[in-house]
């Protein structure tokens, strides 16, 4: 094909290979194209869409003329869109001369983009637009055609042995120029002294750009992860983003929410904040969106843990770092740091309550570990004793400060209102409190706080102090920067680059986040409990089971009340897992915030304070007033959660009782009439006998009557001021429709069959035998109740 027809045909193939923007067009669906279902649709599209393969050689191709393809602004990340909308340029150098109105007149803004731009833009995308893609089967995204992808051009152009492969170039000894500067379509105002290009610092430094061919392909490298980082990670709320501009910025906006504003309402920042007033942007991530986050946030770890250690002369490590190696040494701070951390941030406060949020908690936890991605391998032991954090991170536990401490306080707060007793939702506990448990990472996280607590003393008014960060221009190239190298300058710097020059920090290691932990040691324990009764009940349900139950005869107390539970369905190995990952956690948090045996006995005997003397049985916890018992909000908790539950019985008339599962319904019926026919004809005859002191009176009042026990149960407030119905004597035949009595009833005749007992016989030795065990019922408990069916 000739250049002109390649390159119009492009977008159309670009489009038919990763779907529209709006969704509609599907294209080849590769986040559901797997090698086990599709093998050869699968094997072709990793082939064509291979760094080296005949979609990225067309893309260079192109490169090569500097085409130019637009893309509507309209689909970018909300915060893009809106502030490109207004005229505020974003701070990502990605941006930068790119914006252009429509050429004919058109509607809406445009990104005037190179073809590897253009062709990574809807690479990145589609993970988001392609949401409702009709599936099948069951997908597994680790395995998708899209995740290897991901993966495989990771490597290729950020690679942590070796340099970036050179592009294959038509042109013989030539290779494919870095995108050229142009001048802006539209008048812009920046809201910051916005970066320049890594790139363009690093080749006005070069005396020669052809002296070092990498200079020219770091771009890519530099554009993919921007790319990728804006399409993937720069989504938030208006609040969230209004946290991510300088400054300058930041102070019209408190000066707006002050109602003093008006002395700048013409500056480009308050337009900014006006129109950024009306954005919301809906966000919800998928699972396979954090996943594929976590794998970009793995490959940056070990990109960046590839640096070669810094010369010890200054000198000469300015004539010998290349490219790349400037771009591992900035690549987390500079271009990931504060989007991961916004939407971190985001799916802590938005993600549903149940175990897909394992998902984003272990890409949390991967970025809080870069020492797991680092090449050296750990010392050979013996013993399999947990890892000691070196020192050498120390700086990067402190420029990440928020990472460790607010989003820790964000997960002790969802774990707060979960279900411990879940094995899913104890496995995170387990989790997180197991990387927080590592030697020296918790003194390391301390020491952060302390320097970030450290009084000020150069500047008195903080406000006035302008704290580099990346996106405020701040340089992480090398130690040769005219930067401040204070560690406690460090720490502000990233604390109030992120959340503001008027955040309040909540230190990890005092009082109420302390309490929190105390909270949740005390919900780890009741969590324990609860799993080791619903276990109990369970192994003594399995051990009274006899060869009725297969009739659905098991016994069961008419007054009897459910007591399973979710745990019932998952079995005894989910129980005990539960319990070993709640135990193991309670033991990292004692650890990490060293709580004292004394602690743990107490919370234990508080814990134990509401069981019964059984010790298993416990109530929600609640507080007793005038009114009765009423629940607290632990205690709404605790049903709500199925934690805890109040024993619940019936109080009403035994007689009109709903049906059973093991009754026969027609029976209750037809006994019931039977009953209140003998009641109603006898009643007077049944008083005179109970009324009697003598013997007789006292076996009629064992047969005929329901004396009012002491309820050794806990009403609620209604029912508490209700005042107790006594019905007198009366007949009571229900019994003989329950199942089991039936039963035993024909097994007792079929057995006196066998001696040669008619029907007749068996009755009236059944009817004395019962009769004898009522008289000496009688002798020793007169005010028992016999045992109703």
């Amino acid at each position: 094909f000739a250049l002109k027809e390649l390159h119009g045909i492009f977008p159309w193939l670009v489009e038919s290979i990763f779907g529209s923007l709006d969704g509609i067009i599907v294209g080849w669906n590769l986040r559901c194209l797997q090698g086990r279902t599709n093998p050869n649709e699968y094997s072709v599209a990793l082939d064509f869409l291979d760094p080296s393969g005949p979609m990225m050689k067309l893309v260079y191709k192109l490169q090569a003329e500097e085409y130019r393809y637009d893309f509507p602004v309209s689909y970018l990340p909300g915060p893009v869109k809106a502030s490109i909308q207004e005229q505020v340029l974003p701070e990502c150098s990605l941006y930068h001369n790119k914006v252009q109105f429509p050429s004919s007149g058109g509607l809406g803004l445009n990104l005037a983009l190179n073809p590897f731009e253009y062709y990574m833009f809807y690479f990145a995308i589609s993970l988001i637009t392609q949401k409702n893609s009709p599936v099948t089967h069951h997908v597994s995204p680790s395995n998708s055609a899209y995740f290897i992808l991901v993966d495989t051009y990771l490597k290729c152009f950020l690679p942590t042995e070796g340099s970036v492969l050179p592009p294959p170039s038509s042109n013989p000894g030539g290779a494919i120029p870095s995108p050229t500067p142009r001048s802006p379509a539209v008048p812009f105002s920046s809201y910051g002294m916005h970066h320049t290009s890594l790139l363009k610092r690093h080749i006005a430094h070069q005396p020669s750009v052809n002296a070092d061919p990498a200079s020219q392909e770091i771009w890519r490298s530099e554009t993919l992860l921007q790319i990728f980082v804006e399409m993937w990670l720069h989504h938030y709320s208006l609040e969230m983003y209004q946290k991510m501009q300088s400054p300058h910025v930041k102070l019209e906006v408190l000066h707006y929410r002050l109602s003093i504003s008006s002395k700048h309402h013409g500056s480009p920042a308050q337009s900014s904040y006006q129109a950024l007033h009306a954005y919301q942007e809906s966000f919800k991530p998928t699972e396979e969106h954090v996943l594929v986050v976590r794998l970009l946030v793995k490959h940056l770890h070990a990109f960046s843990n590839s640096l070669k250690p810094e010369p010890l002369s200054p000198s000469a490590h300015s004539h010998t770092a290349s490219p790349l190696e400037e771009f591992k040494r900035v690549v987390i701070p500079r271009f990931v740091q504060e989007k991961l951390y916004i939407f971190l941030q985001h799916c802590f406060g938005h993600w549903p309550l149940d175990a897909s949020f394992r998902a984003v908690l272990e890409m949390w936890l991967s970025y809080l570990q870069p020492w797991r991605y680092a090449p050296e391998k750990p010392p050979q032991s013996t013993e399999p004793l947990p890892r000691s954090v070196s020192e050498k991170w120390a700086a990067f536990i402190q420029e990440n400060l928020l990472m460790y401490t607010k989003l820790f306080v964000g997960f002790l707060n969802r774990a707060l209102r979960t279900d411990l007793v879940s094995p899913k939702n104890a496995l995170m506990v387990f989790r997180v409190a197991k990387v927080f448990a590592q030697p020296n990472l918790a003194e390391m996280i301390l020491k952060g706080e302390q320097l970030f607590l450290e009084p000020e003393l150069v500047i008195p008014h903080r406000q006035h102090r302008l704290f580099m960060s990346p996106t405020l221009g701040g340089s992480f190239l090398s130690s040769r920067s005219p930067a401040v190298t204070d560690a406690s300058f460090k720490v502000k710097s990233h604390v109030y680059s992120l959340e503001g020059q008027d955040f309040q920090y909540k230190q990890m290691f005092g009082t109420e986040v302390r309490n929190l932990v105390l909270k949740l040691a005390q919900l780890i324990c009741q969590a324990q409990q609860t799993a080791k009764s619903i276990s109990d009940h369970s192994a003594e349900t399995m051990a009274s089971q006899s060869f009725f139950s297969w009739f659905r005869f098991t016994p069961s107390e008419v007054n009897g009340s459910y007591t399973g539970n979710d745990l019932d369905e998952i079995g005894q190995d989910s129980i005990k897992k539960t319990d070993e990952y709640l135990e193991k956690a309670l033991e990292y948090l004692c650890q990490i915030f060293k709580l004292s045996e004394a602690q743990l006995t107490q919370m234990m005997m508080k814990c134990g304070t509401a069981q019964d003397e059984n010790g298993k049985k416990q109530l929600p916890d609640c507080i007793a007033s005038e009114n009765g018992l009423i629940l607290t909000p632990l205690g709404r908790y605790q049903i709500i959660n199925g934690l805890r539950r109040f024993e619940l019985q019936y109080q009403g008339d035994t007689e009109l009782q709903p049906i059973r599962s093991y009754e026969n319904a027609a029976l209750v019926r037809l006994l019931f009439r039977l009953s209140s026919a003998l009641n109603e004809r006898f009643a007077d005859q049944m008083e005179a006998l109970c009324s009697r002191d003598d013997f007789v009176g006292r076996l009629c009042r064992y047969h005929l009557t329901n004396p009012q026990l002491v309820q050794k149960i806990r009403y609620s407030p209604v029912v508490r001021d209700r005042t107790s119905q006594n019905w007198g004597p009366r007949i009571s035949l229900r019994f003989l429709a329950s199942y089991r009595t039936l039963i035993s009833l024909l097994m007792i005749y079929f057995l006196a069959s066998w001696f040669y007992v008619g029907p007749v016989g068996c009755t009236f030795i059944i009817l004395t035998g019962y009769f004898l065990y009522a008289v000496i019922m009688t002798f020793f408990f007169e005010g028992w109740k016999p045992h109703e069916h």
